[in-house]
Formats: C-alpha cells, sequence, structure tokens
C-alpha cells in the first residue's frame, strides 16, 4: 500500500470517525433518521465502499490494545497474540455496528427524497463510475497537490528570505 493510499484511507477514517462523534452529540439535540433512511444510507455508505474503509476498524483497536499490553511486558507476546486472534474472531461481528453508527450519522445529513436520490446516483453508470474513480482522482489530487505545495514552499522560502534580509536579517 503506498503512502498516499495509507494517507487516503486513514484520512477518511479519520473523517468518518469524526462524522460519527458529531453526530452521537448532535443526534442529541436532533431528531433521529427513520429506519428507512438508515437503510438508504446504509447501502450508500456499503456502495462507496463503507465496509472496506471501515473492516480495520476492530482489528486496528485489538492490535492497538494489546500493544499496550505487550510494552508493558513483552514476555507476553505469544500469549496476547493468541487472545487478539480470539478476540479478532469473536468481535468481528460488531462491524455491523459500526456500520449502523455510520449509517445513522450519514441519514442524519439528509432526508430520505434525498438518501432516495442519491442511491439512486450512485447506482446510475456515471455513479458507479464516481465510486470506480474517486479513489485515483483523490490520489492523484493528493500528489499533484504534494508536487505544488513543495514549489509552493521553495516560493515561500525565497519570500522569506528577502522580506527578512530587508529586516537586517542576513544569515537565512
Amino acid at each position: 500500500m503506498t503512502f498516499v493510499r495509507f494517507g487516503i484511507i486513514a484520512a477518511r477514517l479519520s473523517v468518518a470517525l469524526a462524522v460519527l462523534a458529531g453526530s452521537v452529540a448532535a443526534g442529541q439535540a436532533q431528531q433521529a433518521p427513520s429506519p428507512a433512511a438508515v437503510e438508504m444510507a446504509r447501502e450508500i455508505v456499503l456502495l462507496k465502499g463503507g465496509d472496506r474503509i471501515f473492516s480495520p476498524l476492530i482489528p486496528g483497536v485489538i492490535e492497538q490494545s494489546k500493544n499496550m499490553f505487550l510494552q508493558q511486558n513483552p514476555a507476553l507476546q505469544k500469549d496476547l497474540d493468541e487472545v487478539a486472534a480470539k478476540l479478532r474472531t469473536e468481535f468481528a461481528p460488531r462491524k455491523t455496528e459500526v456500520m449502523t453508527e455510520v449509517a445513522r450519522a450519514y441519514a442524519s445529513h439528509f432526508t430520505e427524497p434525498e438518501l432516495k436520490e442519491i442511491l439512486a446516483f450512485y447506482k446510475s453508470p456515471v455513479g458507479k463510475k464516481v465510486i470506480e474513480q474517486e479513489v485515483k482522482a483523490l490520489e492523484q489530487s493528493m500528489g499533484v497537490a504534494q508536487q505544488w505545495a513543495a514549489k509552493f514552499s521553495d516560493e515561500v522560502v525565497v519570500k522569506i528570505r528577502a522580506e527578512m534580509q530587508k529586516k537586517g536579517h542576513n544569515n537565512l
């Protein structure tokens, strides 16, 4: 997995978790979406690859927790590996909980008619193409943005040096 692709996945996961956290807080003040809206949102999230995005969440939390114990006592590696493997199997079904919460968060931002339109779009040929090409476009965009930022950084450094020299700072 390339660094850029990992970055995109990490960014998506961060955004998704932020949306989830925000929706939990906002959900207290807003009316909860209907079961039909949540189901449409779940389908949209799945069409957009949400299952792939959120699949690493449960194993990641287990691994992070295991590593916390491992740092405290490296001699427990074998036993912790066994426990972590058991927990990955035991907690795998909990992925549906995450997907339900994500769908609820997504549904809280749209009305049922809007969700129907969004779902119809993602099921259309152009919607399918968006889903297929969006990650590639984002990866390319990130690369372009990184290249642009590197050039821009050089320009900013030159300008800062020039302005600092005007102020008598010649050793930059």
